[in-house]
């Protein structure tokens, strides 16, 4: 049987003199028996030397791994990414649109989508996606917003949605695929939280259903170290030639061999037991979900549309064409809890550190390495919460929607700027992003004018706990306005 990468790491180690980078030399005696080298595993910290092959242009072990990668996801080709998935959505958008190209994204993409379309200089054509009446969040996008969009801009020459959301919902990718190659477009999936799709009874993964480049977060939520992540490509519209030469652009030309052997150690997992693990993950999830039942004040969203008899079904709401149960979304609304409190709670009395907080819920992400027990965990910390807290009003809260564009944020963001209070700032055009990080969405973008509707919608953030982030850093009580 072939050598794996790591033991192949592990082996070199014995007996070669590293005269070569990195500059610890896998001497683990540097930091000490128990340091930063010895539990880090620098003796297998190694540059790209011989025997080891070159990801830029793979023909040994890591061509071997791409072919693996490809098989398991089904696409015609798979790039490794150490750069995690914002180098793969910034080669993606690089390698099919050229500058000044117009781009249909749905408005709820990660900044990494607004970043790649600022180094083309694209017009960005927003679809506006409905709001998950359960969650407050962004929904689902529809093949027919796709469509009308297609329609209007006869020019566009790529379709970026994110599916699944950071909350978990599912677009219809199949639908959007097939009405965007109609078009002769191709399809972008930011699909960095659905690297577990297609396994067991998982929904089914972008890449099954046509998109024409999908990007994973393997570290999100399948076993594998942060920053690694795969970039697919399938079908004729891309070229694998545009594809790679954009990933060797934005890919570290020094890729961590220790990155690299997670994501061989994790392919190899998936391969072997990938169904079996998906198939317990989601036990354990049905059992949570059946105890999330008992919860009197806070509710938990159904990890599945179902129906009065239990059968799974889709379009039950029109924002949500499908959900991951794999999210757990955790909502406060209607009870003197905000999200943020909850999450403050959970982390100070029961020692439960959540994914993320909103203004009326908060995110539980779990995956092939929780356990009937770890859920269990956070069930009855739950509970206990939910019997302590008293119902309560809760303020409609409703995204505004798009403001105007008055230009283009490469053009904004190299224009002359001054900071201005929130106030101040209503009626000027944005010289800055601000976003909420996590899920990292941008709220505001350069050369959006920034309406009294938005400066409210924000506020109210900030006083329900959520905090603003923006470009040029700061607090959160001024921006940079042109």
């Amino acid at each position: 049987m072939e050598q794996s990468l790591f033991q192949m790491l592990k082996e070199y180690n014995k007996t070669m003199l590293p005269m070569h980078m990195p500059g610890h030399k896998r001497n683990l005696a540097l930091s000490g028996t128990d340091g930063y080298l010895a539990a880090l595993r620098a003796d297998c910290d190694i540059t790209e030397i011989a025997g080891f092959d070159n990801l830029a242009e793979p023909e040994e072990i890591l061509l071997s791994l791409k072919e693996r990668a490809a098989r398991l996801w089904k696409s015609e080709e798979a790039y490794p990414l150490v750069n995690g998935s914002t180098g793969g959505i910034l080669a993606a958008i690089y390698a099919t649109v050229s500058m000044g190209n117009t781009v249909i994204m749905s408005r709820n993409c990660h900044k990494s989508v607004y970043n790649g379309i600022r180094i083309v200089n694209a017009k960005a054509v927003y679809l506006q996606p409905e709001q998950d009446a359960k969650t407050g969040a962004c929904g689902a996008v529809t093949p027919e917003a796709v469509e009308a969009a297609l329609q209007k801009y006869r020019e566009a020459k790529l379709v970026v949605v994110t599916s699944p959301t950071y909350e978990g919902v599912v677009s219809d990718v199949e639908g959007i695929c097939r009405v965007a190659h109609t078009y002769g477009v191709p399809v972008l999936v930011d699909s960095a939280h659905g690297a577990h799709f297609g396994f067991d009874e998982f929904p089914k993964g972008a890449v099954e259903c046509g998109a024409d480049l999908v990007v994973h977060s393997l570290h999100k939520t399948l076993p594998c170290l942060t920053q690694t992540a795969m970039l697919h490509r399938t079908g004729g519209i891309v070229s694998r030639e545009a594809v790679q030469t954009a990933v060797n652009m934005f890919q570290t030309s020094s890729p961590s061999y220790l990155l690299l052997a997670s994501i061989e150690g994790c392919i190899g997992l998936m391969e072997e037991r990938g169904d079996k693990l998906c198939a317990e993950w989601k036990e354990a999830l049905s059992e949570f979900y059946k105890g999330a039942r008992l919860l009197q004040r806070i509710r938990v969203v159904a990890g599945e549309i179902t129906d009065e008899n239990g059968d799974t079904l889709r379009r039950m709401e029109p924002a949500v064409y499908e959900r991951d149960p794999g999210k757990i979304v955790i909502v406060t609304e209607g009870t003197d809890l905000t999200g943020p409190m909850l999450t403050e709670k959970l982390r100070s009395e029961y020692r439960i550190e959540l994914e993320m907080a909103a203004e009326q819920y908060g995110l539980a992400m779990t995956g092939p390495g929780d356990t009937k027990g770890s859920l269990a965990r956070l069930l009855q910390a739950l509970l206990e919460i939910d019997a302590q807290c008293e119902k309560s009003e809760t303020p409609e809260f409703c995204y505004p929607g798009l403001p105007p564009v008055r230009m283009s944020a490469a053009e904004a963001e190299r224009g002359f700027t001054k900071e201005y209070s929130w106030k101040e700032a209503i009626g000027r055009v944005a010289g800055e992003y601000v976003w909420a990080y996590p899920p990292g969405i941008p709220l505001l973008v350069p050369g959006e004018e920034i309406t009294e509707e938005q400066v409210g919608f924000l506020l109210q953030k900030e006083r329900n706990g959520v905090r603003i982030h923006r470009t040029g850093g700061g607090s959160g009580e001024a921006i940079r306005c042109l």
